[in-house]
């Protein structure tokens, strides 16, 4: 079964080494800088460059924008799932967790974005997905206020230290039935 992989920044080559992950998507601030881990080929390495923040506007900062979001829903969509998928910000909070949220409707759209936003909440306790990232998802992905709403139904995640990465599975479960 394929899974992501939330990271925080710090800890992105042991959890890609550890998963074997190999393909990543990278949300961070422009003026960050970091060494894509060895196991991820270049090429399958999207960076996108963005600030944690919910609206535009702020001087010298970047907002997450529609152009982000289409580059994540791309790249999902071409991920051969074979291997994880990692999906890191500075602390595997806000950003990452929105895009991993996004990412799995992208690969997976005939889910139910109540039941994906609980398995998103069972993977992390910490995890507060950035409310613009979601937005902007819902619109693209044709969820009709559905994958906001149950984004805020979970509510805010727990303080972290930002060193809790964690495994989603972007799949839903599968249906038991009797017998």
């Amino acid at each position: 079964m394929p899974v992501i992989v939330v990271s925080p920044l710090s800890r992105i080559a042991e959890m890609a080494v550890r998963h074997r992950a190999s393909e990543m998507i990278s949300l961070m601030a422009k003026e960050q800088t970091f060494h894509r881990p060895a196991v991820i080929a270049a090429d399958r390495h999207l960076l996108l460059s963005m600030n944690d923040i919910t609206f535009s506007g702020n001087a010298g900062l970047v907002a997450p924008g529609e152009e982000h979001v289409l580059q994540i829903i791309e790249f999902a969509r071409q991920w051969d799932r074979s291997a994880p998928l990692l999906i890191h910000c500075w602390m595997g909070i806000s950003r990452s967790p929105a895009a991993a949220a996004i990412a799995a409707l992208a690969v997976e759209p005939d889910q139910d974005e109540t039941e994906l936003a609980r398995r998103l909440r069972a993977a992390s306790a910490y995890v507060t997905p950035n409310s613009r990232l979601i937005e902007i998802g819902d619109r693209l992905l044709s969820r009709n206020g559905r994958l906001v709403a149950a984004i805020k139904a979970i509510g805010r995640g727990a303080d972290a230290d930002g060193n809790v990465p964690f495994v989603f599975s972007p799949l839903p479960e599968p249906a038991v039935h009797a017998g």
